[in-house]
């Protein structure tokens, strides 16, 4: 089996997660050829990064010189093809998260990607992220190409759902996936009903050997937020809390691990609280890092005022850290209370300090507890090799499990 893997931009720190998926879909003997419309010339730091980047066509690399050549042997093959995706391109302007202009170039990529598609054939194609890709997936099956499927992630896209046409790019495509059982229903109400069994959930998932419980917390571990460093995340709410708590316990201790539009802001209301020398923020951190970042901390804090279902909670139950977060979009599909973590109303700085204090006083043996619960629930779920069975077996049904 051959698939096309198409994204916006690709290696991205911020997109591991889709390396490992198709990482583990080649384990499982899928050949997986990437494309992506930009990141060639990104710095990259991790080595299979590096490895993935080296991997990838990328159909901007060419410059613009590229994109017309491609459209005007479209033009020449395949004339009635082109036309059936400048038209349908035209349609999702209208209304649309851009102008028309820019679903002119969506074709473009479209036509690009076919040249590539001639020479190495694909049985389909998956996008990633609903947006512009998810169209030129759609553009390339109207020129002639691969079916198609695409995975919705954020909570964006949701809120969007309208102006990105998810009617016509699901009912065009075999099927689309949903990250978590929210987002799936979030998706249902974007397309009428005759669609619903086109959405499949599939989770983001990690590396088999992530499951494994990192040591016990040194004494006066912090609390870690890992994140952008933007309004959604709720870092000033937290910000809040922490300065609630430390009224009690003075000796609390809090990283920031990220960057963002938002730092000066949330540096402001580090200075105005008095909390200079209690809140660390990191920057951007590797994959790496934040492995490292999750073994020193004693509790994850994730406080977000929207969310689909975040890779870092993940990530965190996976190495045995207890999750305090907030009951917004698929989070609650994975954080339990009592059993792997806590959950607050979003925006409340009480609720988050109060489950901020009891996390920092949880005796040693609830807290081993919890983490082999949550250690658990992460495995059950978000196994890499487990969900990527699940994209394989759909790419070969068309759809159909």
């Amino acid at each position: 089996m051959r698939v096309a893997y198409l994204i916006n931009q690709y290696p991205k720190v911020s997109h591991s997660f889709i390396r490992r998926e198709i990482l583990a879909l080649e384990r499982q003997g899928v050949s997986v050829h990437r494309m992506a419309l930009r990141g060639w010339d990104a710095e990259v730091v991790d080595p299979e990064d590096r490895n993935e980047q080296a991997r990838t066509s990328y159909t901007l690399q060419g410059g613009l010189g590229s994109l017309v050549g491609s459209v005007w042997r479209r033009l020449r093959r395949d004339p009635p093809g082109l036309w059936r995706a400048i038209r349908a391109a035209s349609a999702m302007s209208r209304n649309g998260m851009r102008p028309w202009p820019y679903h002119m170039v969506y074709v473009a990529h479209a036509c690009r990607i076919m040249d590539w598609l001639e020479v190495e054939p694909a049985s389909h194609m998956h996008a990633h992220f609903g947006t512009n890709t998810a169209e030129i997936a759609l553009l390339v099956k109207l020129l002639g190409g691969p079916g198609y499927s695409f995975t919705v992630h954020g909570m964006d896209e949701a809120d969007n759902a309208a102006r990105l046409h998810f009617q016509r790019k699901i009912g065009e495509a075999g099927f689309a996936v949903a990250i978590s059982g929210f987002s799936r229903s979030q998706l249902m109400r974007a397309v009428t009903p005759d669609l619903w069994d086109r959405i499949k959930v599939v989770h983001c998932g990690l590396e088999p050997d992530s499951f494994t419980p990192a040591p016990s917390p040194p004494e006066q571990a912090p609390f870690l937020c890992i994140g952008r460093l933007s309004p959604e995340k709720g870092h000033l709410i937290l910000l809040d809390a922490f300065a609630a708590l430390r009224r009690d316990h003075p000796e609390a201790r809090l990283v920031l691990a990220g960057d963002g539009d938002l730092r000066p802001e949330i540096e402001a209301r580090i200075a105005a609280l008095g909390l200079g020398d209690a809140v660390r923020i990191t920057g951007w951190i590797s994959s790496d890092q934040v492995r490292r970042e999750l073994e020193a901390c004693h509790t994850l804090v994730q406080p977000s005022f929207i969310e689909g279902l975040p890779v870092v909670i993940m990530e965190g139950m996976a190495a045995g850290r207890p999750v305090i977060s907030t009951y917004v979009g698929g989070i609650a599909e994975l954080v339990q209370p009592g059993r792997t973590g806590w959950l607050v109303t979003a925006g409340d700085p009480v609720a988050l300090a109060d489950s901020m204090r009891e996390a920092l006083v949880l005796p040693d043996a609830a807290r081993a507890e919890l983490a082999e619960l949550a250690v658990e629930r992460a495995r059950v779920r978000h196994n890499v090799d487990t969900e990527a069975a699940k994209l394989r077996d759909l790419f070969a049904g068309g759809g159909k499990q």
